[in-house]
C-alpha cells in the first residue's frame, strides 16, 4: 500500500517545494528518495529515517556528505502526510524557530481540513 503524501501550500506556493528547488541536485534526490519511503512505508517508517519533533509534528531525516536535510510533515484527519517545511540543519537540536514554523503551518492546515469537512457535511445535509 502507498501513502499520500502532500505538500502544504500557503499563498499559492508549497515551501517544501521550494526548498527542494533550492538545494543541489544531488541532495534533491536525496530528500526526494526519502519522501518516496514514507509514502512507502507510511507511519512505520522507521528511524533514523523519521522521529518525532512533539506532538503530531514529525521530521523526515537524511544526510548528504555533512549536511543534514530534514522536513517537517504531520499526517492530517484525512490521513495524507503533509510536507510542511525543510530545513538544511546546521546544529544538534531543531531550530525553535523551525519547529515554530513546522507547527503554524500545521495548525492552518487543521483548520482547512476542518472547514472542508464542515462545508461537506452541509452539503449533505440539504
Amino acid at each position: 500500500m502507498t501513502w499520500k503524501v502532500d505538500f502544504y501550500e500557503e499563498d499559492g506556493k508549497a515551501p517544501v517545494e521550494e526548498y527542494l528547488d533550492d538545494l543541489t541536485p544531488q541532495q534533491r534526490a536525496k530528500v526526494l528518495a526519502l519522501i518516496n519511503e514514507l509514502e512507502q512505508h507510511g507511519p512505520t517508517l522507521p528511524f533514523p529515517y523519521s522521529s518525532q519533533v512533539e506532538g503530531k509534528l514529525r521530521e523526515l531525516r537524511t544526510k548528504f556528505g555533512k549536511t543534514r536535510l530534514r522536513v517537517l510533515y504531520y499526517a492530517d484527519a484525512n490521513q495524507v502526510f503533509q510536507l510542511l517545511h525543510g530545513i538544511i540543519k546546521n546544529t544538534e537540536k531543531l531550530e525553535k524557530s523551525d519547529i515554530g514554523k513546522g507547527n503554524e503551518r500545521m495548525g492552518k492546515h487543521q483548520k482547512k481540513v476542518q472547514a472542508e469537512k464542515e462545508l461537506k457535511k452541509k452539503k449533505e445535509g440539504k
